[in-house]
């Protein structure tokens, strides 16, 4: 499961301590000493179920477009089945099931059905490939929302999978609320519907009410007795569905259902990111997941539902790599092992270094290093002061305000050498955006115009052709400020040289019209890239450059 880095003594890999993988995640070997006994699956496939069950997410409704989005970025991502939606449900859902089947992906691409002819006719004509079919098995589901016997519940399961079957589906069959349905009547449910042909077998926690050991057990009593592949669908009532599908997986499970970024009905399911990294790490499971695309989807998906990802979600939150403590901040900075368990690439995530009142000289200076900014030993104590100053009054400075303090500190910005003249930018029905900005760069003056997608994107392709062609945008952020049409926006922009790589610098501004703000950030990003080109290079270089 791990190998020993180049760089590692043989006393990292000791007894209680760990070897650093080439998978890049760094967990303790109690782990595998734990699991070596184990009979584990040497790859696992994951359904995902972000398009029915995570839209069932109070407040979330997407568009048949939206829905499309979200199947092609987990098609690229390598999810193997794809839980389109529940076409049954409305003319919308059947219309997105059939686009998200027909859409060409690599993906199987499953409906959800209640075991019944007209929601499996409903699937048919969605030209899905397969179809997970439900039926409620636990005592409370039949006697009080189902109201039949056992025999009946039987027989609604046998004839659903066989009609699936006759009309060529694969069929998935999951009994609903299993965790609560007597074991002995769900080997009964397992072996009639195994008789007619049934491909896969779910076993659902629906009300997530099981734990890790639990679960294990309840799969491993499953698996002695049946034959096809079994999947488990696992919520998070009590903050157990990712552990819970763990347990499941380590009593031979080859299926785990998940939603990005752990959406779901009440507390959500089982995240697939969590899933995937922990199946990885752990166990040493193989997923056909691509793990650098995690963040992107989980991005995405948020995007589109409108469900922001907490900070300090695992794995895909904005947290999740970030560092503020000074003893933290300088371990990363020279073993990222010592405080992350894996790396932050291999999850399409950055590390990012905050600066607040528990950062330290290291922090600080790592953090300018990046923009190619040094100050001497007198400037960063005073800067390092600064910071803590801010944060002892509840503020933390963002990179846009830390180098402008840093600045300041250098005495390099009370005179910008690159000042706006004139600004214009034009934008309407069937026209072409178009910017004309003025510069006074040092005295010079110059004129640009450029098109764009709209007008922000003219007017800052504008002044970079003003000032340098081998200026970058490297990072544009807009945040509103205050609620209504006429709130106050915040507009952050990172600059680049392509000449330079190691060259960055950020912008920021604050108003109510969002072009104007965004050329107020940019003419400040400008100035501040082009200290660091006179830091660089010298004052006669970067009037020659710019």
């Amino acid at each position: 499961m791990s190998t020993q880095s180049p760089s590692e003594s043989p006393e990292q890999g000791g007894e209680g301590g760990f070897k650093i993988p080439d998978t890049g995640v760094f967990v303790s070997e109690y782990n595998k000493k734990i699991f070596e006994a184990t009979r584990m699956p040497e790859r696992v496939k994951i359904l995902d179920t972000t398009l029915r069950d995570g839209e069932q997410t109070p407040n979330v409704a997407l568009s048949t477009d939206d829905k499309l989005k979200i199947a092609q970025a987990l098609d690229e991502l390598g999810v193997d089945i794809i839980e389109a939606g529940f076409p049954i449900n409305s003319e919308g859902e059947a219309e997105a099931v059939k686009r998200i089947a027909t859409a060409g992906l690599k993906s199987e691409v499953c409906a959800l059905c209640r075991a019944s002819k007209t929601d499996i006719d409903a699937a048919i004509g969605g030209e899905v490939d397969s179809v997970h079919i439900f039926l409620a098995t636990s005592k409370v589901h039949l006697e009080k929302k189902l109201k039949i016997s056992k025999e009946e519940a039987i027989d609604k399961a046998v004839t659903a999978v066989q009609y699936s079957k006759d009309h060529g589906l694969t069929a998935e069959f999951s009994c609903e609320d299993a965790t609560r349905t007597d074991l002995d009547f769900l080997h009964e449910v397992h072996r009639s519907i195994e008789d007619v042909g049934v491909d896969r077998i779910d076993i659902p926690d629906t009300v997530g009410v099981m734990t890790p050991p639990a679960m294990t057990q309840f799969v491993t009593e499953i698996r002695a007795k049946t034959k096809v592949p079994l999947a488990v669908h696992c919520h998070d009532d009590f903050g157990l569905s990712v552990a819970n599908s763990l347990g499941g997986v380590r009593g031979g499970a080859d299926e785990v259902h998940v939603t990005m970024n752990g959406l779901g009905e009440r507390a959500g399911n089982a995240a697939l990111e969590e899933v995937v990294m922990a199946l990885q790490a752990f166990y040493g499971i193989k997923t056909n997941i691509n793990t650098r695309k995690l963040a992107f989807v989980s991005r995405l998906v948020s995007q589109l539902t409108g469900i922001a990802v907490q900070p300090n979600k695992a794995i895909v939150g904005e947290n999740a790599f970030s560092h503020e403590a000074g003893i933290h901040v300088h371990g990363i900075l020279s073993e990222s092992s010592t405080y992350e368990p894996m790396r932050p690439e291999i999850v399409g995530k950055e590390r990012s270094i905050v600066m607040g009142k528990h950062s330290g000289h290291h922090a600080v200076e790592s953090r300018l290093r990046e923009y190619g900014l040094t100050l001497d030993k007198d400037q960063m104590k005073e800067l390092v002061k600064r910071v803590k100053k801010y944060a002892e009054s509840g503020k933390k400075l963002d990179d846009a305000e830390l180098f402008a303090v840093a600045y300041d500190i250098l005495g390099q910005e009370t005179e910008p050498v690159i000042r706006l003249e004139e600004f214009t930018a034009f934008t309407g029905l069937n026209f072409t955006p178009t910017a004309t900005v003025v510069l006074n760069i040092d005295g010079e003056v110059r004129r640009a115009s450029e098109t764009g997608v709209g007008p922000i994107d003219a007017s800052l392709s504008a002044m970079r052709s003003a000032v340098s062609k081998t200026i970058v945008l490297k990072q544009y952020r807009l945040e509103a400020i205050t609620g209504g049409s006429n709130a106050l926006c915040e507009v952050t922009i990172k600059l680049g040289d392509n000449e330079n790589p190691s060259l960055l610098s950020l912008g920021k501004s604050v108003g109510s019209d969002i072009v104007t703000t965004s050329v107020d950030a940019t003419i400040e990003a400008l100035n501040r890239l082009w200290v660091c080109k006179l830091s660089a290079n010298g004052k006669k270089e970067a009037r020659k450059a710019y």
